[in-house]
């Protein structure tokens, strides 16, 4: 449980200054997905932004912790 906290508190919060720094340059309205304008309301387009940006920060966390393991603890 410690593990999750230490990867998931720290990315909520990057993924929200990455939220914040992308939406400030991008409108959510004028983004296109596929070659197509998105039909999505604003606040949705924030919230799966904000959703993707936590998860790749997440991703990050926990690949940060894979490699900070030691070597005992590989060898379980």
């Amino acid at each position: 449980m410690r593990r999750a906290i230490l990867i998931l508190w720290p990315s909520f919060v990057v993924g929200g200054a990455g939220e914040i720094l992308f939406f400030t340059v991008f409108d959510p309205q004028e983004l296109y997905l596929f070659g197509e304008p998105t039909d999505l309301p604003r606040i949705a387009v924030y919230t799966i932004g904000f959703f993707l940006c936590w998860a790749f920060a997440a991703a990050s966390s926990a690949f940060t912790c894979f490699l900070a393991r030691s070597a005992a603890e590989v060898n379980r």
